[in-house]
């Protein structure tokens, strides 16, 4: 059996890892549990309910790029600052439009991060420990296609849905002050 010395370095990504994957189980649980409790009720306020350890989780993820850099993970940096970056790109859209928040897509949209990252972290941590599983890897790189495209597709529309509607505020708020002044 093959003896890994303990450093600060693997007890960091393991500690990394670790808390990535307690919180998007606590982010999935706690929409899980609010949906099979509030039913379609609970698609309006799952941002509230989730937002701060989402926001966290996400901050955190921005650690990652520098994990590429620096050698402790073993990956691409340019794919992993995109999904990275976009990410946080669209958290911080949500928090900031605050009639956006409430929309069922949010809360699809979480849930579809969420149950990607949960089936990235825990085959990181079985890969830190020097334990990779084959079921785990296979499960990791193959639900993860449709998971994602799905996703892509969700964070687009919601983008596009939220330009139109932005859209149409703005013209009708101008078609509105042109009546007035008639």
């Amino acid at each position: 059996m093959r003896r890994r010395m303990f450093s600060f370095r693997l007890i960091y990504i393991y500690s990394y890892n670790l808390f990535q994957f307690c919180g998007h189980t606590w982010i999935l649980a706690n929409t899980i549990a609010r949906f099979f409790t509030f039913g379609r009720d609970a698609l309006a306020d799952t941002f509230y309910s989730v937002s701060f350890v989402m926001s966290l989780c996400q901050l955190l993820s921005i650690l990652e790029l520098f994990h590429i850099a620096d050698g402790i993970e073993k990956a691409r940096l340019l794919p992993r600052f995109i999904h990275v970056m976009e990410k946080n790109l669209l958290l911080i859209m949500v928090i900031m439009l605050e009639e956006i928040q409430s929309k069922p897509v949010v809360c699809l949209q979480f849930f579809l991060w969420n149950i990607l990252d949960l089936l990235r972290y825990p085959h990181e941590l079985l890969c830190v420990m020097d334990t990779p599983s084959i079921t785990m890897l296979w499960i990791r790189y193959t639900l993860w296609i449709p998971l994602y495209i799905l996703s892509v597709a969700t964070e687009g529309a919601s983008v596009t849905v939220w330009q139109l509607l932005r859209e149409r505020q703005y013209h009708l708020e101008r078609y509105n002050k042109k009546m007035k002044r008639k």
